[in-house]
């Protein structure tokens, strides 16, 4: 599975995070997410199955329970892939907020030409 792919989930999304902040045992992940989403211990697992098949986290055994950390590399992978996303649109978005400025700015001249045109006919009647 593609990182990305796993990223679409909002339960390994908050995992992620979790993690992101530091090694963290498996049972503590499983009951912040499970309180967070109501899902049981055993789908947790499954959800950080998911995340290490798709190489976004790693596991390390300490005694009896799983150390969980992030895989710096598939995070930057998926930074890359949103950095050329925003690079992609940035131009088109720098355009759409200069037009929308242009258009802010040319909204009370409009509104008093309007006005001073309001209550006068071009159309004048043969006396």
């Amino acid at each position: 599975m593609h990182p990305m792919d796993a990223l679409g989930d909002p339960v390994r999304r908050r995992l992620v995070e979790l993690i992101g902040a530091g090694e963290r045992p498996a049972g503590e992940l499983a009951a912040a997410v499970g309180a967070d989403f109501g899902i049981s211990q055993p789908a947790v697992s499954r959800h950080l199955r998911v995340l290490r098949e798709a190489g976004l986290v790693v596991a390390r055994p300490r005694g009896t329970t799983r150390l969980y950390a992030v895989r710096p590399e598939a995070v930057d992978e998926v930074g890359r892939w949103a950095a050329s996303v925003v690079r992609d649109w940035s131009p088109r978005l720098d355009a759409l907020a200069t037009e929308v400025a242009r258009g802010r700015r040319a909204a009370p001249s409009r509104a008093q030409d309007d006005a001073g045109t309001r209550g006068t006919s071009t159309y004048q009647e043969d006396a």
